[in-house]
């Protein structure tokens, strides 16, 4: 069995929605799941655990990978990587926010002059969410 079956297909299309978009952005099939580069850079990896659930890992900036880790069981650390967090995928999941993380660690990963034809959210949009 593919390591990309562990993955179902519509999480990995809307992924790739997000993520294939960005400059030079490519998807590839990674040790288990299915993993975004720009260049040699993994921007995102997605995959199943053995407990089931579906996990999505990024790169975040400094002062965000502690916050993450205070957020809750959706959102972890991962032990591999100073700036690596990620969030479990479920029916809950805010697309929207994920959408924001995904873009920020392309970001992170990319070279400028491929960062600098991102949009992205202005900080400002990024207050408190009703909840």
């Amino acid at each position: 069995m593919s390591e990309r079956a562990t993955v179902p297909v519509d999480v990995v299309l809307r992924l790739a929605a997000v993520l294939e978009p960005l400059p030079e952005c490519i998807e590839k099939d990674a040790w288990t799941g299915v993993a975004w580069q720009v260049r040699q850079a993994t921007i995102a990896h997605v995959f199943g655990g053995e407990d089931g659930l579906i996990r999505v890992t990024f790169r975040a900036e400094p002062d965000e990978v502690e916050a993450f880790q205070h957020l809750g069981p959706q959102y972890f650390k991962a032990d591999w990587g100073s700036n690596v967090v990620g969030m479990v995928l479920d029916e809950g999941t805010d697309w929207e926010e994920l959408t924001e993380l995904l873009t920020d660690s392309y970001c992170i990963q990319a070279p400028q002059n491929l960062t600098d034809q991102v949009s992205r959210p202005d900080a400002a949009d990024a207050t408190e969410r009703p909840g």
